[in-house]
C-alpha cells in the first residue's frame, strides 16, 4: 500500500471532525475488533475533493465490531454504552456486531448472508469496493487503516461494484444517492451474470 495514498485518505478522513471525535472517544468502550466504516470515510473523502463541507451528505455513521456473542442483549448492552460514550456528538452512529449480520441479512436484503469471520471480513463484503475502508485506533491514539482495493478509486472518485453479496438493487440504489450528493462521480454498472456453461453439451 502507498503509504503517501494512505496519509493523503487520513488527512481527509480526520477533516470531519465527526469521525476525529469517534476515533478518540472509541478505545474506552474496550472493544477488541471496532472500526468506523464505509460512508464516514469514503464520503468525507469526496467532500475534501469536491470543496465541500466534510459531513456534507452523510447520513450515518458506521461503527462496526465483533463479538462472538451473538444475542440481541449483548449487541444493545454495547450500543447503549457506545450511546452514552458519544452522547455529545451531534450525528447518529450505527453501532453494529457484525458477528450477528447473518441473522437478520437476507429478511433486509432479500439474499442470504454466511457468518461473518470479522469486522474486516464483513467490509470485504460491501456493495461497492469503493466502499471498503475502515479505520480504527488504540488508546494511545494510533490509527489503523484497512483498505483491501487500495485508494486510487476512491482519489478517481470512481464507484466499483462488488458483487459477492449484496444484490444489484442495492448497489443502484446506493449509486444513485451518492450520484445526486456528488457529481463528479462516476459509477461503474453492475456487471451481467455469465450464462453457466453447458456442461452436458447440448
Amino acid at each position: 500500500m502507498d503509504t503517501s495514498d494512505e496519509k493523503l485518505f487520513l488527512t481527509c478522513v480526520q477533516a470531519n471532525p465527526i469521525n476525529r471525535q469517534i476515533l478518540q472517544l472509541a478505545p474506552q468502550l474496550g472493544l477488541s475488533d471496532w472500526w468506523l466504516t464505509a460512508g464516514a470515510l469514503f464520503q468525507t473523502v469526496w467532500n475534501v475533493l469536491e470543496g465541500k463541507d466534510p459531513q456534507n451528505g452523510i447520513r450515518d455513521y458506521d461503527f462496526f465490531y465483533f463479538d462472538e456473542d451473538t444475542s440481541y442483549e449483548a449487541e444493545d448492552a454495547v450500543i447503549r454504552r457506545a450511546k452514552e460514550l458519544f452522547k455529545d456528538i451531534d450525528a447518529e452512529i450505527e453501532v453494529r456486531n457484525e458477528a450477528r449480520v447473518h441473522i437478520w441479512y437476507e429478511e433486509h436484503f432479500g439474499v442470504p448472508a454466511i457468518p461473518f469471520a470479522s469486522v474486516t471480513d464483513a467490509i470485504d463484503h460491501f456493495a461497492a469496493k469503493t466502499c471498503c475502508f475502515a479505520v480504527t485506533s488504540d488508546a494511545n491514539g494510533q490509527i489503523s487503516t484497512y483498505a483491501p482495493y487500495g485508494f486510487a478509486d476512491l482519489f478517481a472518485r470512481k464507484i466499483i461494484p462488488n458483487p459477492v453479496l449484496a444484490p444489484r438493487n442495492v448497489y443502484e440504489a446506493k449509486t444513485k444517492r451518492w450520484l445526486s450528493h456528488w457529481p463528479s462521480l462516476t459509477a461503474e454498472p453492475w456487471p451481467e451474470r455469465k450464462p453457466s456453461p453447458n456442461i452436458a453439451g447440448d
